[in-house]
């Protein structure tokens, strides 16, 4: 029932509309339609992402605060737990409100790469929509890029740019809070560990994936990351005009 419910909800829309795109573009071209649907879905994300971004924001603002608590309570956490608590709730904060936009988004990025990983080049006149074409026999290359085959350039371009997002993201990330000894908490050593991983591991793992992968799904992968680049200076700008007023 998941898969089926899957396959009609999230690949099957995404597959017509890429198709659709695929018809209505000059010379029927699969590389553009790659962007152009990465560029739709970002779009309907939007929303959710700027929610995510701004929740952060407003994390990164009641960063003075936190570390005043930690200062006062450190050595009673049930009594700074509980102060934590009620500053966000003082202040309208959601610690977690970050965490539902990227839940939502990963079936989308799954379906994503169902779509380019195993829709393409034979396109199943099954799937499509009675009101969707069939185009026939997909010319599969996009400027020097045989987007059925593996590319190294692609996979650097997906690489860089994820190691792009994941640096400003983190600029955005509250301070790790800081032990009154020498030696680092497991939290703080867990906190560093997982932001190295994000900014310096994930990555190297992302560009090594996409160069297994056919090069539509390296395509699709570094145009959402230049564009999420493009969002959060966008939501960065936005956010710093509003905190000066």
């Amino acid at each position: 029932m998941i898969s089926s419910l899957w396959h009609s909800v999230i690949y099957q829309p995404l597959f017509n509309l890429l198709i659709l795109l695929i018809g209505v573009l000059p010379g029927q071209s699969v590389g553009l339609a790659i962007i152009l649907l990465t560029v739709i879905v970002k779009l309907v994300l939007y929303p959710l992402t700027g929610k995510s971004i701004e929740a952060q924001h407003a994390m990164k603002e009641l960063e003075p605060e936190l570390h005043t608590l930690r200062e006062k309570h450190g050595e009673n956490k049930q009594v700074l737990a509980q102060k934590t608590m009620e500053l966000y709730q003082e202040r309208g904060v959601n610690p977690f409100s970050g965490c539902l936009p990227i839940l939502v988004q990963i079936p989308i990025i799954f379906g994503l790469y169902w779509v380019f990983f195993k829709g393409l080049p034979v396109v199943d006149a099954g799937v499509l929509y009675g009101f969707v074409a069939h185009p026939g026999e997909l010319y599969m290359h996009f400027l020097s890029f045989d987007l059925m085959e593996k590319s190294l350039v692609l996979a650097l371009l997906t690489g860089v740019t994820q190691f792009i997002q994941a640096r400003i993201s983190m600029k955005r990330q509250p301070a790790l809070p800081k032990s009154d000894g020498k030696k680092p908490s497991f939290q703080e050593d867990f906190a560093k560990s997982m932001q190295i991983q994000m900014v310096y591991v994930l990555p190297v793992m992302i560009g090594a994936i996409t160069y297994n992968l056919p090069a539509a799904v390296a395509l699709y992968w570094t145009t959402s990351n230049i564009l999420g680049i493009g969002q959060e200076f966008l939501m960065t700008r936005k956010l710093s005009q509003l905190s000066k007023k």
